[in-house]
């Protein structure tokens, strides 16, 4: 059974073209590896800059093997030197009853 999920990365200081190129491939890596489910993604920005990105995995067992997964690894490695992973709750979006973000396409 998938599971949807919520992640949200916020951009560290002059990392901002970084993290948007990362975030281009990042779906299409997992998916390569067979973790993430072909389903629609959602990506949009919030007002300080953050990312949230809203995908399924294919199963728990997916998001396990995420964290043993080598080209899985590498990406995470080059996400962490990009920005900080917060939680949907920490962003002033979140608070209101219907959370508004900007589109952002992560196809081109």
């Amino acid at each position: 059974m998938s599971i949807m999920v919520i992640a949200c990365y916020r951009p560290k200081f002059g990392k901002e073209a970084e993290l948007h190129d990362l975030m281009k491939i990042h779906l299409p890596v997992l998916r390569a590896e067979g973790l993430v489910d072909e389903g629609p993604s959602l990506c949009g920005r919030a007002d300080d800059g953050t990312y949230v990105e809203v995908f399924c995995w294919v199963s728990q067992d997916a998001i396990d093997a995420a964290h043993e997964n080598l080209n899985v690894l590498a990406m995470w490695e080059k996400f962490a030197e990009a920005c900080d992973y917060v939680t949907i709750g920490d962003l002033p979006e979140a608070k209101q009853m219907f959370s508004a973000f900007a589109p952002v396409d992560l196809s081109s």
